[in-house]
């Protein structure tokens, strides 16, 4: 037969759970391409913010800075403008560019998280094709 955990051992279990959620750190935290090859042209990035340790999307990000170059080739100059575009999917964050050459594209992304303090940055290898 089971015995009933006493008062204290309950309450020291939920408090730990809670400091632990209350201590997440944004290194739990990371960008995530949706298409790793996009076709060169008219085109739309798309990011998702993931909480590494459950999975889960990260809606209502704020990003604040976005870049699209090509610094994966040698040409970091080389840079294409990013336009965000509305998404109904939580935690995925898109972006209208042209993508005027093929090769690999770096698109380097910041954004703040609801709760958390910190920015979580990526750098992230899109491949445009043919």
């Amino acid at each position: 037969m089971l015995k009933p955990l006493p008062f204290f051992a309950v309450a020291a279990t939920l408090w730990l759970a809670a400091v632990s959620a209350a201590l997440a750190d944004i290194k739990d935290y990371e960008f995530q391409l949706v298409q790793n090859e996009i076709k060169s042209g008219e085109a739309i990035v798309a990011v998702r913010v993931v909480h590494k340790p459950t999975g889960k999307p990260v809606p209502e990000a704020v990003i604040f800075s976005k870049r699209l170059d090509m610094a994966p080739d040698n040409m970091a100059t080389m840079t294409t403008p990013l336009e965000p575009v509305d998404t109904s999917e939580p935690g995925i964050y898109r972006f209208k560019t042209k993508l005027t050459m093929e090769g690999r594209w770096q698109l380097s992304v910041a954004a703040k998280l609801q709760g958390e303090s910190g920015t979580l940055q990526g750098r992230l290898i899109i491949k445009a094709v043919p």
